[in-house]
């Protein structure tokens, strides 16, 4: 396939792979998106076509990573596939107006302070759940936030230009900008590092257009109060501290945005994409969600699992697992020295594989049955003295590039931080108690 296929505009009434394009919905330098249904029963999707095939691997990643998000506020991602006329992603088609039409059609010239705090309230679910996901929005505007009946509310959509948490621009490919300016941190339009920052300083922005009419200038220091026609010292003072143009003084999540509005989120309506399904009284759950959803933050990586090795059968048991085709690995067992993680239990010693569909120690079958074949991964030994009591495994680099012995280093420091945390924990249920119980727990290594 060429680097860049042609921008041709696909007709009405062309088939992909199950899916039917009815008629195009908006084109941009990435690509383009259309409204089509599904072939067999007519349900309607929004299906975006990427043209440029050199950014394949990352696109299927970040597709795979995206299809895992499950939030009443966010776009649900259904599918993605490769076609010779290019690439595509399918996502549920949202109905309602986004706000952008509804300020144009409302706004006088902005829409009532109450309403404006709801919809940023409801902004601030989907981000703050996108976040725990380790995503980047990086595009955050009225234009991408519907009001959708049929969902409750606000849909937080087009995820076009997402990136993981912590990621810095590619300055040579040039995506530096990428985004809406004036909605768009000034981090993200120097092609600085992306942080939930980022989102915060999106989000504040599109409050202050809310409430006047048109988003504001960056270092404005107008008070929004005389622009809206009064918005409170409240919601003066956070817009100003969510506009702070330095991210290490803006404010920190989207949480806190909330707050400072005087509006609390409320509970969590999405699942986590960690997932801890097998019963071990020695390891508490939220431990191991934790611990494989930082490593897949701080190692880059659209999805991360733990396996301990079976002190009975000596197998090897995922665990817990972050990200893409999380559900589905949790549970499943290795026979003793099989796959990747296997092969690094018996030896003891990190591995880094660039290629892993092509390394005959690779259990294909088995990940084909979780619904996730990944790219590349880096494995690492969970040690704990003369021993090797596990193993913890990361898939695919977030930005297509495959792991190697280069980032062995850092992630074996983090898999000695994941022991001692194991350890540490383990070592609480040793500890004296009242419980005539406790004494019967086992220890995480042990």
């Amino acid at each position: 396939m060429q680097d860049a296929l042609p921008a041709v505009e696909l007709a009405e009434g062309t088939d992909l792979q199950g899916y039917t394009i009815e008629a195009p919905l908006a084109v941009g330098a990435m690509g383009a998106v259309y409204r089509g249904h599904t072939t067999d029963d007519g349900t309607p999707v929004a299906i975006k076509r990427l043209l440029d095939t050199r950014h394949v691997a990352r696109f299927e990643i970040e597709a795979r990573l995206l299809s895992s998000l499950h939030h009443p506020r966010v776009v649900n991602v259904i599918d993605y596939f490769t076609h010779e006329t290019g690439v595509y992603l399918v996502m549920e088609m949202v109905q309602g107006k986004d706000l952008r039409k509804i300020l144009k059609e409302r706004g006088n010239p902005g829409l009532p302070v109450a309403e404006a705090i709801e919809y940023t309230r409801q902004a601030c679910e989907a981000l703050q759940y996108v976040h725990d996901q380790q995503i980047v929005h990086r595009d955050v505007k009225p234009a991408n936030l519907i009001d959708s009946p049929d969902n409750g509310g606000i849909v937080l959509v087009d995820f076009g230009v997402a990136r993981q948490i912590g990621e810095q621009e590619q300055v040579d490919q040039g995506t530096v900008g990428i985004g809406t300016p004036r909605f768009m941190a000034p981090e993200v339009f120097a092609g600085g590092t992306v942080s939930p920052r980022s989102d915060v300083f999106s989000l504040a922005a599109t409050l202050w257009t809310l409430l006047t009419g048109k988003p504001p200038v960056y270092g404005d220091r107008t008070p929004v109060g005389s622009i809206a026609g009064g918005s409170g010292a409240e919601v003066e003072t956070c817009i100003r501290a969510g506009l702070e143009l330095l991210p290490e003084r803006r404010t920190s999540s989207c949480t806190a945005f909330a707050r400072a509005l005087g509006i609390p989120l409320a509970g969590e309506e999405g699942e986590s994409l960690a997932i801890s399904a097998v019963d071990r009284p020695d390891v508490p759950p939220n431990l191991l969600e934790a611990i494989v959803k930082a490593a897949a933050g701080i190692l880059e990586a659209a999805a991360c699992s733990i396996s301990l090795v079976d002190p009975v059968t000596s197998e090897l048991v995922y665990q817990a697992s972050w990200g893409a085709g999380a559900k589905e690995i949790v549970g499943v067992r290795l026979p003793p020295g099989k796959g990747l993680a296997g092969s690094v239990v018996q030896a003891g010693e990190a591995l880094a594989v660039p290629d892993c569909r092509n390394d005959r120690r690779f259990q294909a079958q088995i990940a084909a049955g979780t619904g996730y074949v990944p790219y590349t991964m880096l494995v690492l030994p969970l040690r704990e003295a003369d021993r090797t009591v596990g193993a913890l495994s990361v898939l695919d680099r977030r930005d297509g590039n495959p792991y190697t012995t280069g980032d062995i280093a850092r992630g074996s420091l983090f898999a000695e931080l994941t022991v001692a945390a194991l350890a540490l924990d383990a070592a609480q249920y040793d500890a004296p108690t009242a419980d005539p119980t406790a004494a019967d727990q086992q220890t995480v290594v042990r």
